[in-house]
C-alpha cells in the first residue's frame, strides 16, 4: 500500500511539472517558423509541446541571481565544505585528478583505432581529444540526465536571460532530429541540452558534427563521432599542429599584478619584462597571460595560439588550462605504460 501511495504521488508530480506550450504565443510563433522554414507538419509539433516537462533546476541556473547578504551560518558553512585552497587549488582538485588521468590512458587504448585514424585526418593531438571528453562527461559516463528537447523548450519559453538563445538551440534539436532520425524526446543531456560524450550543445552538433563510423547518422553518444567531431572542431577553430598550448613562467613575488591577464589579452615576449619561462619554450608568436591563483601564490603561465584555440570550446582559462594539464599528464602517463 505505502509503494502504491508512492507511486501515485511521484506520477502526480510529473503531471503537475507537465505544461502545454502549444497554447504560448511564443511557442506557437515558434513552430509556425518550422513549419515554413522547416517542412514540419503542424500536427506532430503540437503532439511535442503539448506535454513538455518543465525542467526546473536547468530553469534556475539560467534566472537572474538576486544579491543577497550571506548569514554568519552560511559562510561558515561555505568555509566547511570549501577548505582554504585558491580558486585554482579547487577547480583543478576535481578535473586533472590521478584517477581521471588513468581513464583517459584506458580511454585511448580502448578507442586506439579510431584515435589513430582522427589524429592522421585532423592533425590534433589524441590526448586533448580524450582530456576533453574527460572534462565533459567523464569519458561518456556522465552525459547528462535530462531530457533535452524538455529542457531546452523550457529554457526557450519560460523567463530567463538566455530565452533567445535557447529558443536557436531548441530549433537546430528539432531540425537535426529530422536529418539525423532521432525521437527529439529520447534523448538526454546535460541542464544546458548539451548532448554527447563532448557535450555539444545543437547548434555545434550541427556546425562540427562528424559521421566517423560512416552509418549516415551523426551520433555523439558513440564514441567514434564524438571524438573525430571534437578534432574537427578544434582545428576549424584554428588548431596548429606541432605548436605548443602553455608553459609555466617564473615572476618576482607571490601574487602577480604586473600585466592584465586573461587568454583574449595578448604579448610579444619582448613587452613582458621580469617574466621567463621556467624551462626551454620554442614558440615565437604572441602569448598570453594565465593567472592561476593557488592558496599562498599566483601560478603564471605562458598561453600559445593553440591554448585561446581550446578556450573557443569553452570559454574559461581555467577549463583551457585543465584541459592542457590533463592531456599532458595522459600522454606522460601512455609513454609510462
Amino acid at each position: 500500500m505505502m509503494k502504491r501511495a508512492i507511486t501515485l504521488v511521484f506520477v502526480m508530480t510529473l503531471m503537475l511539472s507537465a505544461k502545454d506550450y502549444t497554447k504560448n504565443p511564443e511557442t506557437v510563433s515558434f513552430m509556425n517558423d518550422l513549419v515554413q522554414k522547416s517542412d514540419f507538419k503542424r500536427d506532430e509539433l503540437e503532439k511535442l509541446f503539448s506535454n513538455v516537462e518543465v525542467q526546473d533546476s536547468a530553469l534556475r541556473a539560467f534566472r537572474p541571481r538576486a544579491k543577497t547578504q550571506k548569514t554568519p551560518e552560511q559562510i561558515a558553512a561555505l568555509k566547511k565544505r570549501y577548505p582554504k585552497y585558491g580558486a585554482w587549488d579547487r577547480y583543478s582538485k576535481s578535473k586533472i585528478s590521478d584517477s581521471r588521468v588513468q581513464k583517459g590512458v584506458d580511454f585511448i587504448k580502448k578507442h586506439q583505432e579510431t584515435f589513430e585514424k582522427v589524429e592522421k585526418k585532423y592533425a590534433v593531438p589524441k590526448e586533448y581529444i580524450a582530456a576533453i571528453i574527460g572534462i565533459e562527461s567523464a569519458y561518456g559516463v556522465n552525459v547528462g540526465k535530462y531530457p533535452v528537447f524538455d529542457t531546452l523548450s523550457t529554457l526557450a519559453f519560460e523567463k530567463n536571460r538566455r530565452n533567445k538563445f535557447f529558443q536557436k538551440e531548441l530549433m537546430k534539436f528539432i531540425q537535426l532530429s529530422r536529418t539525423e532520425k532521432f525521437n527529439p524526446k529520447n534523448v538526454y543531456g546535460s541542464y544546458a541540452g548539451a548532448i554527447g560524450l563532448g557535450q555539444f550543445m545543437p547548434s555545434n552538433y550541427e556546425a562540427y558534427g562528424v559521421d566517423f563510423n560512416g552509418d549516415g547518422r551523426i551520433t555523439l553518444q558513440r564514441a567514434e563521432d564524438a571524438i573525430a567531431s571534437i578534432a574537427n572542431y578544434i582545428k576549424l577553430n584554428g588548431w596548429r599542429n606541432g605548436e605548443p598550448v602553455a608553459t609555466r613562467v617564473g615572476y618576482e613575488g607571490m601574487r602577480f599584478k604586473a600585466y592584465e591577464t586573461g587568454y583574449r589579452k595578448t604579448y610579444s615576449r619582448a613587452q613582458l619584462k621580469g617574466i621567463r619561462p621556467k624551462v626551454k619554450w620554442d614558440y615565437s608568436g604572441k602569448v598570453r597571460l594565465i593567472k592561476l591563483n593557488r592558496e599562498k601564490y599566483d601560478e603564471l603561465w605562458y598561453g600559445a595560439k593553440n591554448f585561446f584555440v581550446i578556450t573557443r570550446y569553452n570559454h574559461s582559462a581555467y577549463y583551457a588550462m585543465s584541459v592542457h594539464q590533463l592531456a599532458t599528464k595522459i600522454a606522460a602517463k601512455m609513454k609510462e605504460e
